[in-house]
């Protein structure tokens, strides 16, 4: 594989279709608390990290007051929902076609560590994907390269080691960025096409399989 572009690949959003689901789990987690919020704006959100998210969402303050009780509860949510969630229009082509092409595929999910093992189930990805990531590896999730980085080490690669990432929102174009990797984008995280231009997607595609349609217009050729 000496020589191969590594293929970082975001789940929520991007291989699975779950981040309407993951609004919907933090507006019920949020709420549980006392504290309701459009669930259009914290659709808007999906794609960062849940360190990050509350915060975002309502500031220091309150990150403060309900933090990390909204972000227990919101565990909760998922599995409640987690059953809803399949994936994306060609998903597991992507993967198929990736390696087929001679790259190495690793997953970069900040999900919960149950949560990533049943997307890899519904992927039926545990063969494609050499390795993959949870929220337990990283103390700072996306829009923070970190995520990625430890990505790559998981593989045993240098941070500079040829890289593409492909995820779904603003937040995996920033971290990519920041890792120094470009961005291939699905739309199926719910963004514009033009803050996803903003932030750095160097290409954008309608879902996973549209995508694996056109590797070679990439830098996955």
């Amino acid at each position: 594989m000496a020589g191969s572009t590594i293929a970082v690949l975001d789940v929520d959003g991007t291989l699975v279709d779950s981040n309407y689901q993951h609004a919907l789990a933090w507006y019920r987690a949020l709420r549980a608390q006392g504290e309701t919020f459009p669930v259009w704006r914290i659709h808007r959100l999906i794609g960062m990290g849940g360190d990050q998210l509350v915060t975002a969402l309502g500031g220091d303050d309150l990150e403060r007051r309900v933090g990390d009780a909204a972000r227990e509860q919101w565990v909760t949510e998922v599995d409640r929902l987690i059953d809803e969630m399949s994936p994306l229009p060609g998903a597991r082509d992507l993967l198929v076609a990736l390696r087929e092409r001679g790259h190495r595929v690793v997953l970069a999910s900040s999900g919960k560590a149950q949560h990533v093992e049943t997307y890899l189930d519904l992927l039926d990805a545990r063969e494609l994907a050499e390795d993959w990531t949870t929220s337990d590896d990283v103390e700072a999730s996306k829009p923070a390269p970190d995520l990625l980085q430890v990505a790559l080490q998981k593989l045993g690669e240098p941070a500079d080691a040829p890289s593409v990432m492909i995820g779904d929102s603003p937040f995996d174009v920033q971290a990519a960025r920041q890792a120094g990797m470009p961005a291939l984008v699905v739309r199926s995280g719910g963004f514009g096409d033009d803050e996803l231009r903003d932030a750095g997607a160097v290409a954008l595609f309608d879902t996973p399989g549209d995508l694996a349609a056109h590797l070679d217009d990439t830098a996955l050729r």
